[in-house]
């Protein structure tokens, strides 16, 4: 699915570190790789929620939709 999490890009602008995200949010780090790393097949949005209150964020800034061209192609950079 060609949906890109940007959340280490969140993190490096507000210069927050995933362990203090995870306290402040209070999601275990093992989970909020899994979302940073984009392996995440779901995510509620109670936890979305907090995550863009503690990010002073839109929701659209953390996750981004792309076409299955683009989606490839970022994915064979990698």
């Amino acid at each position: 699915m060609p949906i890109v999490v940007n959340l280490d890009v969140m993190l490096a602008k507000r210069k927050m570190s995933l362990t203090e995200l995870s306290e402040r949010v209070n999601i275990t780090m093992g989970n909020l790789s899994i979302l940073k790393t984009g392996k995440a097949k779901a995510i509620r949005f109670s936890t979305l929620d907090d995550i863009c209150k503690v990010l002073q964020c839109q929701p659209g800034d953390i996750l981004e939709y792309m076409s299955n061209e683009d989606y490839e192609r970022l994915m064979s950079k990698e």
